[in-house]
């Protein structure tokens, strides 16, 4: 499996059961955005800088709403949660998804914007082998917010007392990743 990061909240997930794109968001953000080539998109709530569906193509299966879907041996389970702390009343909606492919479990918070995960989307979540969560602190959690998820989340999370490995694009499999350690990826644009 591959992961490339292309800004932003998105995300291309190459597994050998199709690829996934997360995210997609509009050039009026100031980044070049990928092109959309995938088997399935998500999008994780419908503001223009996650939601850029212009050109895909016609096969793909475009996801938008929590619920449980597959394609090609992708299985893809959306959450619903609030994309701010106050019940969405000030940025509406936004859509968790697992994704489970290869073997691997993965989570994207899209824009998770919540002070805490209930128990029913922790549930819902369950294990997960790779999380990617938001951090930002305007539109999205802070740090220490960010910190309290993914403890709520992992298991796997005693401490967080680790160096980032910079990576612009990250292979794993179900065979190279870590058993008992928690390992830290922070994603660069190359």
């Amino acid at each position: 499996m591959n992961i490339n990061w292309y800004g932003h909240s998105c995300f291309r997930i190459e597994a050998k059961e199709g690829s996934i794109l997360i995210d997609p968001f509009s050039k009026d953000i100031g980044i070049k955005p990928p092109k959309i080539k995938d088997d399935v998109v998500l999008i994780s709530h419908n503001h223009y800088d996650h939601n850029s569906i212009d050109n895909v193509n016609e096969d793909a299966f475009v996801i938008s709403t929590p619920g449980e879907y597959e394609k090609n041996g992708i299985a893809v389970q959306g959450i619903q949660s609030f994309h701010d702390q106050s019940e969405g009343k000030e940025r509406g909606y936004n859509t968790i998804y697992v994704i489970k492919a290869e073997d691997l479990t993965l989570c994207h918070m899209g824009d998770y914007g919540e002070l805490k995960l209930s128990d029913k989307q922790i549930e819902q979540i369950g294990d997960v082998d790779i999380l990617m969560i938001p951090v930002g602190g305007k539109y999205t959690l802070n740090a220490r917010e960010a910190v309290e998820a993914i403890s709520q989340i992992g298991k796997f999370v005693k401490e967080l007392g680790l160096s980032p490995e910079k990576v612009d694009k990250y292979k794993i499999t179900k065979k190279t990743l870590p058993a008992e350690e928690m390992k830290l990826v922070m994603f660069e644009l190359a």
